[in-house]
C-alpha cells in the first residue's frame, strides 16, 4: 500500500543491522513513512511516557519480519501491518498474541471491540486507521457554478461511482490503478449492485465477468498508475478527468496544498489497518505498552489532527466531532474522513478474507485485462 511515500526494504534492513550487538532501549516502530509516519509521531509522542521510539520506513509485507523471527534475531517490535499480513501474519506465529489488558477501552469504559466497525481478526492485532481508495476529480474539470467540455450541462458534477464508469454522460480519461482490490468492488456497485451483496455476488463466476465486462466500459478511456502520488498529477494536468486514488493523497493535497480537488465518497472501498508485536520482540513488554497507547481513543484523536486517515476507534471520531476544527491548520477535518457516519451507507468495507482466498486469480485475470 502506499498511503506515502515509502522507504525501500533494504534500507529498513540496514537500520535494523546497525542496532545488532548493542542494548535495545528504544521501541523500534515500523511503519509506511512519509506524511503517514509524521501523523503518528506527531500524535502519538507528546503523550507517551515510555521507552524513546525508534520509527523505522518499510515497503509493506511479511519477508522481512519472516527472516528476523526464523533467525532469532529480531530487530523490529511493532510493525503497522494491513490486513492480509495482520491475519497470515497471526496464523504463521509471526506475531506475538497481545494481552487484553493492553486493549484499552474508551474514556466512558466501551471495550474496545465494541468500539469499532469490524471484529478483531485474531489475537495479534490492535487497531490503527481506516483509508480508503475513492474517486475524485478536479473542480477545475467540473465546476460546481459553470459548465465545460466534460459537464453534460451548467453546474453538473458527477457524484456517484456509477458517474465514474460513465464516459458518455461524462466524457475524458480515467486513471485507475495496477492491481484489482477495490476495482472490483466498485465496478459492480457501478453496475447496480447492492453494497450488502458485493461480496455474495463476486463469490460467483458469473459476479466475477460481470465486474470485468463494467470494466470493459472504461478500458479504452483508461491511464494505469501504480505510484500513490499519480492519480494527482493526472488530474491536476488534465490527462485524466476523474481517478480513483487513496482517499489521504486526496485530502492532504486539498487541506496542506489547496488543491481544488472533489472526493466522490460514494462506492468508496474502505480498507483496515493494524498494528501487532513481533515474535520474540527485543522490547515486547514496552511495545505492548505504545501499542495500546497508540490505539487508545485519544491518541487516535491526536493522530487525525495531521493526516485525514479515520482512525478505527469510533471514540476518535467523536472527539474530532465534538472539537471541530480540529485539523492542524485550524480546518475541519472529519468532512475529509473516510469512515464518518454519514458516508458509511455507500461505503464498501473491503473483505481481506476474501481476497487472501481469491486475490491469485483475480490479479491473473486482471494482469491479462489489462495487456489486452
Amino acid at each position: 500500500m502506499n498511503i506515502t511515500s515509502k522507504i525501500a526494504l533494504a534500507s529498513a534492513a540496514l537500520v535494523s543491522v546497525s542496532l545488532t550487538g548493542s542494548a535495545i532501549a528504544d521501541v523500534n516502530v515500523v511503519s509506511w513513512g512519509g506524511a503517514y509516519t509524521a501523523s503518528q509521531q506527531k500524535g502519538y509522542e507528546p503523550t507517551w511516557t515510555g521507552e524513546k521510539i525508534n520509527w523505522i520506513n518499510y515497503n509493506g509485507g511479511l519477508g522481512e519480519i519472516r527472516a528476523q523471527v526464523e533467525s532469532g534475531n529480531v530487530q523490529w517490535d511493532i510493525v503497522d501491518v494491513l490486513p492480509g499480513e495482520a491475519r497470515v501474519g497471526c496464523d504463521e506465529g509471526l506475531f506475538e498474541e497481545i494481552p487484553d489488558e493492553y486493549r484499552l477501552p474508551t474514556p466512558d469504559g466501551v471495550a474496545m471491540e465494541d468500539d469499532l466497525m469490524v471484529p478483531l481478526p485474531n489475537k495479534c492485532v490492535v487497531p490503527q486507521i481506516w483509508w480508503s481508495y475513492a474517486a475524485f476529480f478536479s473542480e477545475k474539470d467540473y465546476p460546481s457554478n459553470g459548465k465545460t467540455k466534460h459537464q453534460p450541462s451548467f453546474g453538473v458534477q458527477p457524484k456517484t461511482i456509477a458517474d465514474f464508469f460513465d464516459v458518455e454522460k461524462f466524457p475524458g480519461k480515467r486513471g485507475i490503478h495496477t492491481w484489482g482490490n477495490a476495482l472490483i468492488e466498485m465496478a459492480l456497485v457501478a453496475d447496480g449492485v447492492e453494497i450488502a451483496d458485493v461480496y455474495d455476488v463476486m463469490d460467483t463466476a458469473e459476479g466475477i465477468d460481470r465486474a470485468f465486462a463494467k470494466l470493459d466500459t472504461i478500458k479504452d478511456h483508461v491511464v494505469f498508475w501504480s505510484s500513490g502520488a499519480k492519480p494527482l498529477e493526472l488530474v491536476s494536468s488534465g490527462e485524466v478527468v476523474m481517478s480513483l486514488a487513496y482517499n489521504g493523497r486526496i485530502g492532504s493535497a486539498i487541506l496542506n496544498d489547496g488543491q481544488p480537488f472533489v472526493t466522490i465518497w460514494d462506492g468508496q472501498v474502505l480498507e483496515e489497518e493494524w498494528l501487532v508485536v513481533v515474535k520474540g520482540a527485543p522490547n515486547k513488554e514496552e511495545a505492548f505498552k505504545l501499542a495500546a497507547h497508540m490505539s487508545s481513543t485519544e491518541a487516535q484523536a491526536e493522530q487525525a489532527k495531521y493526516i485525514n486517515y479515520g482512525p478505527m476507534r469510533n471514540s476518535a471520531l467523536t472527539i474530532i466531532a465534538a472539537n471541530e476544527p480540529w485539523f492542524n491548520t485550524g480546518d475541519y477535518i472529519l468532512k475529509h474522513m473516510p469512515n464518518r457516519e454519514e458516508v458509511n451507507a455507500r461505503t464498501i468495507i473491503a473483505d481481506p478474507d476474501w481476497w487472501a482466498d481469491n486475490g491469485a486469480e483475480i490479479s491473473e485475470r486482471f494482469n491479462a485485462w489489462m495487456a489486452q
